[in-house]
Formats: C-alpha cells, sequence, structure tokens
C-alpha cells in the first residue's frame, strides 16, 4: 500500500515561532530514520544563507532555492519529509509541486508567513492553507502591549511602514516586529482599503482601527 502523504503549513506572524516548529518536526522524522530534505527561499539570508535559523540561534541546515522549479530539481526520489522556509517568497509553481509531492505519499511541511505587513494575505500562503491537511497557526507576543500577537509589523526608521511601500523587505528585529491587532499600525492607507473598514455598521465600530489611525 502507498504511503500516505501529508501536507502541513506553519503559518503565523514574524516571531511566532514557525521556524522552531518547522525544525521540531524535521528531527522528529529524522529521529524515526527518515529521510529529510530542507530547502528555504534564497531571498532569507537573515542569520544563515544555508540554514533555516530561529531568532533565538537554534539552526538546521537547509538548501537555498529560488524558485519551485530549482526546488523540484532537487528533491531526491527515496525522500521521506520534504520542508520548505519561508513559502510566501515562492512562486505558484509551488502549490502545485506541494500537493503533488503530497499525493505520491511524501511528508510536505511549508513554513511563512500568512500575512504581509499590511494585514492582508501574503503570496501563496492562503491557497497552500485551503489545500493542507493540517494547518498549524502560531501566535508571537506584541511587543507593545504583551498580548498575543498575530500581525507582523514593519518599521522604517522607527516609523511605522507606509501601505505603498514594497511587499518583500527581509530583515529581522531593526526592521519588524510582532504586535497585536490593537497595536498594528500602517501609515498612507488607501482611501478604498479605509471605507472597507468602515463598510459595516454595528455597535462598537465607532472606535477606529490603529490601520485608520495612521493613514497619514
Amino acid at each position: 500500500m502507498r504511503p500516505l502523504g501529508q501536507l502541513t503549513v506553519i503559518c503565523g506572524s514574524m516571531f511566532a515561532g514557525k521556524s522552531e516548529e518547522l525544525i521540531r518536526l524535521v528531527r522528529r522524522a529524522m529521529y524515526a530514520r527518515k529521510k529529510v530534505q530542507v530547502f528555504k527561499h534564497a531571498l532569507d539570508d537573515r542569520f544563515d544563507r544555508t540554514a533555516v535559523a530561529t531568532h533565538n540561534g537554534v539552526q538546521l541546515s537547509a538548501v537555498p532555492v529560488r524558485n519551485s522549479q530549482e526546488l523540484a530539481a532537487l528533491i531526491e526520489p527515496d525522500t521521506d519529509l520534504i520542508a520548505i522556509e519561508e513559502a510566501q517568497f515562492f512562486d505558484e509553481g509551488l502549490i502545485d509541486l506541494c500537493v503533488q509531492l503530497a499525493d505520491v505519499g511524501k511528508t510536505v511541511i511549508v513554513a511563512g508567513l500568512d500575512q504581509d505587513f499590511r494585514r492582508q494575505p501574503f503570496g501563496i500562503m492562503p491557497t497552500l492553507m485551503a489545500l493542507a491537511d493540517e494547518v498549524v497557526k502560531l501566535r508571537a507576543i506584541c511587543v507593545v502591549c504583551g498580548r498575543p500577537a498575530s500581525h507582523t509589523q514593519r518599521l522604517v526608521d522607527g516609523r511605522p511602514a507606509a501601505w505603498d511601500e514594497p511587499t518583500i523587505l527581509v530583515g529581522a528585529a531593526d526592521h519588524y516586529e510582532a504586535r497585536c491587532r490593537n497595536c498594528h499600525q500602517v501609515r498612507k492607507v488607501p482611501p478604498a482599503y479605509r471605507n472597507r473598514l468602515t463598510l459595516h455598521k454595528f455597535p462598537g465600530n465607532a472606535r477606529q482601527s490603529r490601520v485608520k489611525e495612521q493613514s497619514q
């Protein structure tokens, strides 16, 4: 009987422990004598170009690749588990690759940001989450108030980033923070999106969101 494949997506904000969870699952498979291959997008070179690294220094060797085609070409036939870090940076070909690998009995673990700094769905992550057998959504701690945080705050020269800045800007603690819904801020939000936030009228909606407050 063919092995039952599985696609697991680990998602959340920065500093939520996504890399730590991916490393834990990979090491568990290695202890079980499974053949494992670990990949990461080449854009992520914050700590080590050839390793998945957590913010507290834990590392696991990984092969950097620039796109789904490069990744697919490196997968060996007898590999049991394929782990992929920073999936939000990949092209749409990764979606089909992950599904195909799971369909032929491979275990696929994908980790990435589910939202960009605007609190909008990030790249291919929403589709991967919809197609996954299991979604593990992690939360960090808000650096402002200490409550659970689901959003990534980008700071430029100490100020919240503007809506129209590039989505992809790889950095560490000096560029990003984990923040909760109340403390997250974005500057220069387009009127169309601000209007969406007040489209529905209900008790309590008079309080303006942080996204709206930082629209200038």
